[in-house]
């Protein structure tokens, strides 16, 4: 098993077997707060059951409008399962690169450049270790997955997690971080202007019961999301 998490991201390419659910295997930020009020995730999906693999960048402002870039449609992409909670949806190529096995760059063209550095803490060593002894049938327990949520938003120091609910369009979900990082550093330059330095929010962000933490967390692993059926579930159109 990889021990950096360059190495560990390149091999997170496999899709997950669970026919049931509309499925993806990868890596990304799960969430970054800056003091000054922005808020950017990323997610960096290669294995997709429903289209071609895909990265997504979220981005909230301060003012609270979110807007997610997608380098696939929103149908077989993010919005696919949180566009009714984000102001808007953008089409765009996105860069993703490590240029070191710890430090990973994002870039949306002429919208968006983060740099983020990724460190090992005790806190995240037991977390990976966890997800690597826990067998796959865990996993897929809400229980389980509950208790897990419960214990890791303390353990980690993120505020609320929730690693099962429902994504805003209507769909469950439930998501496996096998593998975490902390973000050890972070600097972006959005829209041409810099964020200013990492923080949490006066109160934390969440979209749907998709809690975003509110310390930096890069994590590799597998997420899951009931079928989409017309009569249920939004489609991927922000504010339907």
């Amino acid at each position: 098993m990889a021990s950096d998490p360059r190495a560990a991201g390149e091999a997170a390419d496999r899709l997950p077997d669970r026919a049931d659910r509309e499925r993806f295997g990868g890596y990304g930020v799960m969430g970054l707060p800056f003091a000054g009020g922005h808020y950017l995730a990323s997610r960096h999906f290669p294995a997709s059951s429903i289209g071609p693999g895909y990265d997504s960048v979220w981005l909230r402002d301060p003012g609270g409008r979110w807007t997610i870039f997608s380098s696939a449609p929103p149908s077989s992409s993010c919005p696919r399962y949180f566009a009714a909670a984000v102001d808007e949806t953008v089409s765009t190529p996105i860069t993703v690169t490590w240029p070191d096995p710890f430090a990973l760059s994002v870039e949306v063209p002429h919208r968006l450049v983060w740099d983020l550095l990724l460190v090992a803490t005790p806190a995240t060593r037991a977390m990976t270790v966890a997800g690597r002894l826990l067998p796959a049938a865990a996993w897929r327990n809400g229980a389980v997955l509950a208790t897990m949520s419960r214990i890791a938003g303390p353990m980690l120091g993120v505020g609320r997690v929730a690693l099962t609910g429902t994504a805003p369009n209507g769909q469950s979900f439930q998501t496996n971080p096998r593998m975490v990082w902390a973000v050890a550093d972070s600097h972006a330059h959005i829209d041409g202007v810099d964020a200013g330095r990492p923080g949490p929010l006066p109160e934390q962000a969440h979209l749907g019961d998709f809690w975003l933490p509110q310390r930096g967390m890069f994590a590799i692993g597998e997420a899951f999301f009931a079928p989409f059926d017309a009569q249920r579930h939004r489609a991927a159109s922000p504010g339907e």
